[in-house]
């Protein structure tokens, strides 16, 4: 009854009707930094709107885990360097919100690997994260990635990974390792990234939203 609850709402906050939506970056508990890259989805938003008419409100929102205020968004962002903790109550509501039609990007902003695998697996203790072919379509929208994520920054010369979490068929999290794909989101000058670099960035995101709310091949 309480997930059927749960569907309801999110069918009523987030009607694909409304010509516009807005999206929000995740804060959790533990001690990571839940904030980081503020600028990066600001950014990702314009560079969307423009390239693929995504039509996402301008300013983004901030929602945590474990708030009923989750089902405003579908979609929702999370990155951070360290610690992640889920309390039973939110890993409840994350799965409630993510069966029920949400979609969750985790960036791992180089440190949060250790943390979010095992807080995940309070989510989704019957899923593994399965490494996404590149010819899935979320590497395949508007922006083709013949080759998968592109690597943002270097940390220990590993090549990037797009894993995801399937529940019943449906991409329900993407989770973007050895990456730092928002990094690479923010304004120009605080990574020194080049004009290359940061427009791969944001067509990867892009690609995302896309994938999300506007069609999948």
């Amino acid at each position: 009854m309480r997930k059927v609850l749960y569907i309801i709402l999110f069918a009523l906050f987030c009607s694909f009707s409304n010509p516009s939506y807005q999206i929000a970056v995740l804060k959790y508990h533990g001690g990571g930094d839940w904030y980081a890259n503020p600028s990066s989805l600001t950014n990702l938003i314009t560079f969307a709107n423009e390239s693929i008419k995504a039509n996402i409100q301008s300013k983004y929102a901030t929602v945590e885990v474990g708030s009923l205020e989750i089902f405003n968004y579908p979609f929702i962002h999370m990155t951070g360097h360290g610690n992640v903790i889920f309390s039973q109550h939110e890993a409840e509501n994350l799965r409630n919100y993510l069966i029920g039609g949400g979609f969750l990007h985790i960036d791992d902003n180089y440190g949060m690997d250790p943390y979010i695998r095992p807080e995940m697996k309070k989510v989704f203790p019957e899923l593994d994260w399965i490494e996404l072919p590149f010819s899935h379509p979320i590497y395949q929208q508007k922006f083709s990635f013949n080759n998968g994520l592109p690597k943002i920054h270097e940390h220990d010369a590993k090549a990037p990974q797009g894993f995801g979490l399937i529940h019943e068929g449906r991409l329900v999290c993407f989770y973007t390792y050895e990456c730092d794909l928002s990094d690479g989101w923010e304004d120009q000058a605080v990574h020194n990234n080049s004009q290359a670099t940061r427009k791969e960035a944001l067509q990867m995101g892009a690609n995302m939203l896309q994938y999300v709310f506007i069609g999948k091949k």
